[in-house]
């Protein structure tokens, strides 16, 4: 008897190199999902050097991809943060890369979805969070703390308001990476599921015209939406890092 194979298998961490003694993981380990995140970079940078490198008045395919990723971040942070974010542009626009890469890099049949576990995602999620803080202090100094008792709530709320506020401003790295890693999951999940309907369904002989047309038409629809469920969530990562900066740099004038 053959057991199927479970649509969890895809987001199993496994050794590729440095591996330690029977087949333990070392601390040095380097693992698929390692080297799918060097391979998001270095698709990024692939795409940004090799695409510009002509700089052409009418723009090629490559660079124009290059030219509108740049673009779409430089408008998401100057609609979002202001002209006081413009410093903050490369570190934006290398997080969408990065999760775009990793995204797309997972639609990739017999790949590896690194935004789809959460130690990746919660990692990002608090350099955000710590650098997005970090500039709030240096820039407003005590100002920074008055974010925890809005303007206008009475005192006598404030035993009230401000824990509240602070689990807020607290819980914001895991509600980012959870949101990522929970939609990759899932959508992966549901895609190796229904492909596994139609390998069942010929594997039984029970294939038929609409029979097998309706799973595959499923599958079809599925991964067309995950494409685009893998840039919205890139998207929303960026925008969410945007109007977090947006607090940080601009509190003065709240």
């Amino acid at each position: 008897m053959t057991v199927a194979a479970s649509p969890l298998d895809q987001f199993k961490i496994k050794c590729i190199a440095l591996c330690g003694e029977g087949g333990s993981l070392t601390a040095v380990s380097f693992t698929n999902a390692s080297l799918f995140m060097v391979l998001a970079v270095a698709a990024a940078t692939l795409l940004m050097v090799y695409g510009m490198r002509e700089r052409s008045l009418v723009p090629g395919r490559l660079q124009s991809v290059a030219e509108l990723s740049y673009e779409f971040v430089a408008n998401m942070v100057r609609d979002n943060v202001g002209a006081n974010g413009r410093q903050y542009f490369p570190f934006i626009f290398s997080i969408f890369m990065f999760v775009l890469m990793c995204n797309m890099l997972g639609m990739v049949p017999y790949s590896f979805t690194v935004t789809s576990h959460i130690i990746v995602t919660f990692v990002m999620a608090m350099v955000v969070f710590l650098g997005v803080t970090v500039i709030a202090i240096a820039r407003n100094g005590i100002h920074f703390f008055t974010h925890f008792l809005p303007a206008g709530v009475p005192v006598a709320l404030a035993p009230i308001i401000v824990p509240i506020e602070i689990i807020s401003y607290l819980s914001r790295p895991i509600s980012l990476s959870l949101r990522l890693c929970a939609n990759m999951l899932a959508g992966h999940t549901t895609l190796k599921v229904f492909a596994g309907f139609i390998v069942a369904m010929v594997g039984a002989g029970g294939y038929s015209a609409i029979g097998g047309i309706l799973p595959l038409a499923m599958v079809i629809a599925l991964t067309a939406l995950e494409f685009l469920i893998a840039f919205l969530q890139a998207y929303v990562f960026a925008i969410l890092t945007c109007l977090y900066l947006s607090e940080a740099v601009n509190m003065e004038h709240h």
